[in-house]
């Protein structure tokens, strides 16, 4: 059985720090591309970070460049996002997703992990 079990969301200030993690099973991690996406309410949900299935690259959106970091753990089968100096802005439920990078229309979702940036 396939999951993407997020964790580490919550309230924090602006200016604040945040980690997210994302522990996925049922399928071979290193063989997947990870992301992190994002949805504020009433918005569209946007691509955050990417990182390959190595963790050698890794791109941002450019909302976040200099402020989040996307790592990977393929030992752990866990992808992070630290989220540094955080603004309110940033207030979204927050989603790991998985895409194979041998059949590209295979991808998994997780259920969400929320962060709010509110003083």
């Amino acid at each position: 059985q396939v999951q993407l079990v997020e964790s580490g969301g919550g309230l924090v200030q602006p200016g604040g720090s945040l980690r997210l993690s994302c522990v996925v099973s049922g399928f071979t991690f290193s063989n997947y591309v990870m992301s992190w996406y994002r949805q504020a309410p009433g918005k569209e949900r946007e691509l955050v970070a990417t990182t390959t299935s190595t963790g050698r690259s890794t791109n941002y959106a450019d909302s976040v460049k200099g402020r989040f970091t996307i790592s990977r753990d393929n030992a752990k089968n866990t992808v992070y996002l630290q989220m540094n100096n955080l603004k309110p802005e940033d207030t979204a439920v927050y989603y790991c997703n998985a895409r194979s990078r041998l059949v590209a229309t295979l991808e998994y979702w997780g259920q969400g992990t929320q962060v709010t940036v509110s003083s």
